[in-house]
């Protein structure tokens, strides 16, 4: 494979390195890549964070940080140190046709060794209209102010989102997920840490297995799941479907349709415009919900105790059960609460 203008980390190619000891804001390389055919960004390494920013009119600028980790994870390294702990890893930095590559991976055919361990982080600057592959197993990723097909993951740190517009594909197994300001087609996954949404638009599908989740201004079709948290949100509109097993639903200023359960806490709903249905249920609280009842819907309620003011109505209303149209019916109302009351507009 051939690869144009490929920095490959030896002696000779040390030389011309400032590589004194190292501080958080000054990087150990830096290396620039001008041409308007790089419309790709590809970053991968083994034990640091990422960080690429969008936007910019001057090309790409590719930045690699060398910094102590494990045991002295708070001494400096010498020129020497660093040069003798770089021998362990593969680095390049270079483009491959339309790509702009900055890799570092350990060489497989060591032993891991704390005592020679380090972290190797890069941050990249790049046009607004780049696609990225990044990949990280020890660190977080930034990633803002791009438009395109942007994949990212790492196994072991928080992913920080802002400004992209395209298809979002973003995984971590171990830290939070903060996005704001994006658009299009949102996918983002964690099994340890919360989400925070704020102003989304598109299809945006957010779950988590270790958290809770936090929604804002988000508009669109928004499925948001967690395992072990609870859900809070104000400013949705759209198709939402939000599912949590280990706390509760609170939702302010929503509109449109809303799909909601929980298996350890309660709902509550603050509906501003009803969509084509409202799906609540719970296992182990009750469900509150305000919303507008001057349209014709279907109602479904259930719970230890239903309370609900009643006008046009059409069916049977008991103390755990209200069944029937309201204002002729049209859209579907269920409500469940399987340990608690149901309340609606109380």
């Amino acid at each position: 494979m051939k690869i144009k203008q490929l920095l490959t980390f030896v002696l000779s190619v040390l030389a011309f390195v400032n590589a004194t000891a190292q501080g958080d804001d000054k990087p150990y390389v830096t290396k620039n890549f001008n041409g308007s055919s790089l419309k790709e960004l590809q970053v991968e390494t083994s034990g640091g964070s990422i960080s690429v920013l969008g936007g910019q009119s001057g090309g790409f600028t590719v930045e690699m940080y060398v910094r102590s980790n494990g045991w002295n994870g708070n001494k400096e390294l010498s020129k020497e140190e660093i040069e003798d702990r770089l021998e362990d890893y593969d680095i390049l930095i270079g483009t491959e046709g339309n790509k702009v590559i900055a890799t570092a991976k350990r060489k497989n055919n060591l032993q891991w060794n704390e005592k020679r361990n380090i972290s190797l982080s890069f941050k990249v600057t790049a046009p607004r209209n780049v696609a990225t592959s990044l990949k990280t197993s020890g660190g977080s990723i930034k990633i803002a102010s791009l438009t395109g097909e942007q994949n990212f993951s790492t196994s072991g740190g928080s992913l920080k989102i802002d400004d992209l517009d395209g298809a979002i594909h973003g995984r971590t197994s171990g830290g939070s997920i903060d996005v704001a300001h994006c658009s299009k087609d949102i996918n983002l996954h964690t099994s340890g840490g919360s989400i925070k949404a704020l102003e989304l638009k598109g299809r945006i599908e957010l779950k988590t297995s270790g958290g809770s989740i936090e929604l804002n201004k988000l508009s669109g079709d928004v499925v948001a799941h967690t395992s072990g948290g609870s859900i809070r949100g104000e400013g949705v509109d759209g198709t939402l479907d939000a599912g949590t097993s280990g706390g509760s639903v609170r939702l302010a200023d929503v509109s449109g349709s809303v799909r909601a359960n929980t298996s350890a806490g309660s709902i509550e709903l603050e509906l501003k415009s009803l969509g084509k249905y409202v799906d609540l249920s719970t296992s182990a609280g009750s469900v509150r919900v305000t919303m507008p009842l001057d349209k014709g819907v279907d109602l479904n309620l259930r719970g230890n105790k239903v309370s609900i003011p009643l006008k046009n109505f059409d069916g049977s209303a008991e103390k755990d059960r209200v069944q029937g149209k309201m204002n002729g019916g049209g859209i579907p109302v269920t409500l469940s609460a399987n340990a608690g009351g149901v309340y609606v507009n109380q």
